[in-house]
């Protein structure tokens, strides 16, 4: 017997203008004095501003010490403020970075150990102070998964807290929040978005309801990630990419991630690259490796793409989905090769190690790599 659970954010509320329901929502979760958890641009350009008009009645506080690829340190010093301040909850407003932090201090908060106790599955022991995550991007998802990543510096690491207890307790995804997106933000956070779809459809853990959800998130990221690029202002557009990015989110935070987001660790925590990026550089090179472990879910892929496979054996349609991945990555200019970001060929070696030990994606991969194949894939993407 096949059993499978789905977990998501207690409560989503969609739609453009959907920011009009956040103080609803605050008094509802019992929220007085909530911490909004961002970073400085946002707060820079108005976006803070715009959340803090919504907060009927409440006082709040503003941290914006969020970084991309957050550390440790942010979370410790984001917590610091949270208790000196007697909040109450959580307002998350960004990319995954911002919600990511948001969710570790809402755990940590209470916690009295130290955060690295806290790392791996299952481990933060209780519900921490209510969350509610406002994405400002396309992409990560966070808002409605279970798992939050923080960068070890001293490690170069990547590392992961998964627990339901940090699912939001509500997600408001407004489209008109996004707007304020750079052109190649838009682009490493969409191919970061299909990066989930597919990773979500191949994995091993893949069950019908992250199946539904990942193809109708490629779907739509294949039509609406061009537009939302070529055109910023591009509301529709902007509103269907959050929604892919929100079934996505949904898809592999059940499903799960697998080799490209295993190989990607390595690139953040040493190199500092946006998760995005790293997840958008090595796509369509994983893809070649696992096309043969599921030929008929690349064939899938392909048509959610827009290719038409009419006629087409398996092996053909799934070469046609990779093909589909690099001209939408051409498309929205996502840069070609490590050694564009100065990776040094020399530690490609001990990359691969890193890459391997990240047992906790690599498990849901439907192809196993060996440490030399892992070696051979960085190779092919230098």
């Amino acid at each position: 017997m096949n059993i499978s659970t789905f977990k998501i954010a207690n409560k989503l509320i969609t739609g453009e203008g959907s920011i009009e329901l956040l103080s609803k929502e605050t008094h509802r979760l019992g929220m007085k004095n909530p911490l909004i958890v961002t970073d400085e641009i946002l707060q820079r350009i108005g976006v803070v501003e715009k959340v803090q008009s919504k907060l009927i009645g409440l006082t709040s506080g503003v941290y914006t010490g969020v970084k991309p690829e957050p550390e440790i340190a942010i979370v410790e010093e984001c917590t610091a403020m949270f208790r000196e301040g007697n909040y109450d909850g959580i307002i998350a407003v960004g990319g995954g970075s911002a919600i990511d932090i948001g969710k570790c201090v809402s755990a940590f908060a209470s916690f009295e150990g130290s955060i690295e106790e806290l790392f791996g599955t299952d481990l933060v022991p209780q519900k921490g102070v209510p969350v509610i995550a406002i994405p400002t991007t396309a992409g990560t998802g966070s808002e409605v998964t279970n798992i939050a990543i923080l960068s070890d510096k001293e490690a170069q690491l990547k590392k992961g807290i998964v627990s339901d207890f940090l699912l939001p307790d509500v997600a408001i995804v407004a489209p008109e929040m996004t707007l304020t997106m750079p052109k190649s933000v838009t682009a490493a956070s969409g191919i970061d978005a299909l990066v989930h779809a597919i990773e979500a459809y191949i994995s091993v853990y893949a069950s019908p309801i992250t199946d539904a959800l990942a193809i109708g998130a490629m779907k739509l990221i294949a039509v609406n990630l061009p537009k939302a690029y070529a055109n910023p202002d591009h509301l529709k557009a902007r509103e269907n990419m959050a929604t892919a990015s929100l079934m996505a989110g949904m898809a592999f935070g059940n499903a799960g991630v697998g080799a490209v987001h295993a190989l990607a660790y390595p690139l953040g925590g040493r190199y500092h690259i946006a998760h995005g990026v790293s997840n958008a550089l090595l796509l369509t090179y994983v893809m070649e490796w696992n096309k043969i472990s599921c030929l008929e879910r690349f064939r899938d892929i392909a048509e959610a793409l827009g290719e038409n496979v009419a006629g087409l054996t398996d092996h053909e349609a799934a070469d046609l989905a990779v093909e589909a991945m690099r001209r939408l990555c051409e498309a929205v200019n996502i840069p070609k090769g490590l050694r564009a970001f100065s990776v040094p060929e020399e530690d490609i070696p001990s990359m691969a190690e890193d890459a391997s030990k990240i047992e906790r994606l690599l498990k849901n991969n439907p192809r196993k790599f060996s440490v030399d194949e892992i070696e051979k894939i960085y190779r092919s993407a230098f």
